[in-house]
Parts: structure tokens; sequence; C-alpha cells
């Protein structure tokens, strides 16, 4: 089975501009993520999607292998158009976020897994449980349910499930009831090129959640649970801290 990474990457950001460039380590952010996702095993090659020759110029630069792509709507449209002309052998395309530099290979490792072990199932991706009731409240925390054999029964911004009868406090120290979905998704080849042909849906465009598009059309997403997660750096305050990780990290 041919699996194929790939890491659409987009110049311009709203909140941290030309982020993925960024490089107060010395190395750009997007090399760290390619560099990590490079110790998976479960992929045959690790592409970058780019919107722009400077991006192409600089990940060519530290060794990768990077696309340019025409202008589109998400990073999925840009997998898709990566993935019909370069890696037509592809069963598995793996979406990897370019801004999460401490990514673990375990888990692109998981998702590819959690798809390949159900068979019924077109896309998968990952979650964990959440930790904190501040995690729990915050709509940027995007939350997902999941039935009994794994299956996403839906993602929101909104706390779910709620707990009717039950302090959240107390529910969060006893049953972790809530599960964090992590951005990474794993999808079958033929679902790919059907999922960026079907229009937003209605649930997607309430919550702004690209995810939906496929639940709504009816497919089956696994979900793996795993322990660790990285963090997506999307604030100036977010690379900071990943920085100062770094600088910390090399003077031990």
């Amino acid at each position: 089975m041919n699996v194929y990474g790939i890491i659409p990457a987009r110049l311009q950001s709203t909140r941290l501009p030309r982020k993925l460039l960024l490089a107060e380590t010395g190395k750009p952010l997007i090399e760290y993520t390619w560099r990590a996702a490079s110790q998976a095993t479960s992929l045959k090659q690790i592409l970058i999607a780019a919107d722009s020759d400077e991006i192409q110029r600089i990940a060519q630069g530290f060794g990768a292998t990077c696309e340019l792509t025409g202008e589109h709507p998400s990073g999925t449209d840009r997998i898709a158009e990566i993935a019909a002309r370069r890696c037509t052998d592809g069963d598995i395309f793996v979406n990897i976020q370019g801004d999460e530099p401490e990514i673990d290979p375990a888990n692109i490792d998981a998702v590819v897994a959690a798809l390949v072990d159900c068979p019924g199932a077109e896309m998968a991706t990952l979650a964990t449980p959440m930790t904190s009731l501040e995690q729990v409240q915050a709509s940027s925390c995007v939350k997902v349910v999941v039935g009994g054999d794994g299956r996403a029964l839906y993602f929101s911004r909104a706390a779910i499930p709620f707990c009717r009868d039950r302090d959240a406090a107390e529910a969060l120290a006893t049953d972790q009831p809530w599960l964090l979905h992590l951005g990474i998704y794993a999808y079958r080849a033929d679902f790919l090129r059907k999922l960026t042909t079907l229009p937003p849906s209605r649930l997607e465009q309430l919550e702004k959640l690209e995810q939906l598009r496929a639940l709504e059309a009816g497919a089956r997403i696994q979900v793996a649970v795993v322990e660790h997660h990285s963090v997506g750096i999307d604030t100036p305050e977010d690379y900071a801290r990943f920085v100062a990780r770094q600088r910390s990290t090399a003077a031990k």
C-alpha cells in the first residue's frame, strides 16, 4: 500500500504573517515539520504543496520535494492537486499541518493505521483526551464525539458531549469525556478526489469545520485516540514559546 504524506504550505497567515518561513532558530518553521514527518515509518514519500515560489525555493534548499499548486480554498484541495499530478499510485494520503513543527511521527503512523485497519472508513483522524476546562470551553479547541467502534459521530467547537446532571470539573477529573480533535487526516485516494468536488456543506459553514462536509456526505471517519499531541503555531506567542523550547533543548 502506497501512503504519501503531503504538507500544504501557504505563505500568508492572518494571525502570524509568513509563519512557515519564520527562522529565529536558524531553520524555517516548516523544515521542523518536514523533518519530524520524515521519521514516520508508514510514508512512502513526503511532499510539500506550496502556493509560492519562495516556499518552494526554501523547501528545496533543505532537501524537501516541493511542488507549486494553483490557488485553492483549502489545504485539502492543494493536496488533491499534488496527489493527482505526482502520486498517481497513491492509496492513502496524509494531510500534515505545516505549522506543527513538533509533530510526533508516531501519530502520523497512528492515523495511517486507523484507516488501514478499518476498510469501511473513507478517512481517519486523531483525538486526545482534554485535560482542562479551558480547553473544553474554548471554541478554538475542536471536540469530537466518537462511537464505540471508533467512528466519528460529530465534530464541534461547542462543549460536546454536554454534562446535564454532573459538574463538568468532576466529569473531567473522573471520566475525561471530552476529546480534542487533532488536525491531521488520512484519506483514501478515491475519497480525496470525491471530497474536493463537493460544495461546502451546511454544518461545515456553520461551524467552520471542513471535516463536517465529509460526515454530511455520509463518509465514515475513523478516530484513533492518542496520548500525546503537538502544539500548532498560530500566534506570535506560540512561536516565541517554540523558539524558547528549541533553544532550551539545544542548550542541554
